[in-house]
């Protein structure tokens, strides 16, 4: 019994870190150029990037599972924004770094922070404490935000 109350959260789990292990792996050989840009005062060291990641999407993990265990009925549509803007989050990296589309994934970046936002209204309806978690993630996707378009504004 126990092994399936922890089955989801393990599952949505692996989701989350999958999605940003694949992403970062598909990005890993591009990851240089970043120390060649332009950037603006506040842009932390490479190195923190790697330290921060894996726990927004150890949150997002746990928080999706707590969607998911609430009220499956309720969930539907935001395990669906939650899916959505996962999708979203693998290829933000990909546009930014494989492809250097600066402007392009600020715009992508702008329509997962909407993503985002929607995901915890929707979150916040079912389980509060599930919406609280996203909050960190939420905060660095703004933050990412800035750092994108001054990326893109000091490098053109």
């Amino acid at each position: 019994m126990k092994q399936r109350k922890y089955t989801p959260y393990l599952v949505s789990l692996a989701i989350a870190l999958g999605a940003g292990t694949l992403s970062g792996w598909l990005i890993k050989d591009h990851l240089w150029m970043y120390q060649d840009l332009q950037k603006p005062p506040l842009a932390p060291p490479s190195r923190l990037f790697g330290v921060v990641w894996p726990i927004l999407y150890i949150l997002m993990g746990i928080s999706a599972a707590m969607i998911y265990t609430a009220d499956k009925n309720k969930g539907e549509n935001a395990l669906t924004v939650y899916g959505t803007q996962l999708f979203f989050n693998f290829f933000w990296g990909i546009l930014f770094f494989n492809l250097n589309a600066y402007l392009f994934s600020f715009i992508w970046l702008v329509l997962l922070i909407w993503l985002v936002a929607y995901m915890l209204t929707e979150f916040y309806k079912i389980k509060p404490l599930a919406a609280y978690l996203q909050i960190p993630y939420f905060l660095w996707l703004l933050f990412a935000g800035y750092l994108n378009l001054s990326v893109y504004l000091l490098n053109r």
